[in-house]
């Protein structure tokens, strides 16, 4: 507030400073509204629920962060189950394609739009929507970012512990096991749910390229992010 002064007069005033990491069991006891200054950004709606289960599944397993990472990656597998069965069976009845589609590219070779022409009645025939499998991954997508900006502001992960050689979670593996794990795990996933014979030999070379790209990217990651993809990764080769 604005606070005027007369010739010689003097006022004395106090305010009060909030000095310490965002605790968020904290800030609301603090002072009200002190608790938005940890942004989730557009996901919010979404990011505070995910970090009260994780916050939850903290208390309760040992509290340990990275094993209420695990334990909310089962929960979100668990809640998006019927969603991703319904994409995995998508990308099998791709595969039951692939050798026909290969056929109509032997067939038509360089003519791009005779082979799509080809393919479209296909799909038509078959009564197949080869979009079918992504709806799903729209779907799930803003949860996997909410949970990317929970993991990442939420300071409570900061010099955390996990086990073994994982002792700060908001830190790079430092010998880059989980990255080399997640980048496994990606290939896996690659080899059961791509159709090969659908995409072209470009498209083969840049899925193939991918998991090497993407590895080399989560190695500069926070070690609790890449252990919840690997998690998710190796409960999506389960189901």
């Amino acid at each position: 507030d604005k606070v005027e002064l007369a010739p010689g007069e003097t006022r004395e005033l106090r305010t009060r400073m909030f000095l310490g990491p965002k605790e968020q069991n904290l800030l609301a006891d603090v002072a009200p509204g002190l608790e938005l200054t940890v942004d989730y950004g557009l996901l919010t709606i979404i990011a505070k629920p995910l970090f009260f289960v994780l916050s939850w599944t903290h208390r309760v397993l040992f509290s340990n962060w990275g094993l209420a990472i695990i334990a909310l990656t089962v929960l979100i597998k668990l809640g998006f189950f019927k969603l991703s069965e319904a994409q995995y069976r998508s990308m099998a009845k791709m595969r039951e394609f692939a050798p026909r589609i290969q056929a109509l590219r032997d067939r038509y070779g360089e003519d791009k739009q005779k082979l799509n022409e080809a393919m479209m009645e296909l799909y038509r025939k078959e009564k197949f929507n080869p979009l079918g499998g992504c709806l799903p991954i729209f779907v799930q997508m803003p949860v996997f970012i909410a949970l990317y900006w929970v993991l990442l502001e939420s300071v409570e992960l900061r010099q955390a512990p996990f086990f073994l050689w994982i002792n700060d979670l908001s830190a790079k593996d430092p010998y880059y096991v989980l990255p080399v794990l997640f980048g496994i795990s990606m290939l896996i996933q690659q080899r059961l749910s791509t159709a090969q014979g659908t995409m072209d030999p470009m498209q083969q070379r840049v899925m193939m390229m991918m998991p090497v790209v993407m590895t080399v990217f989560f190695a500069l990651f926070p070690s609790g992010l890449v252990l919840y993809w690997v998690v998710s990764n190796s409960l999506g080769i389960l189901q």
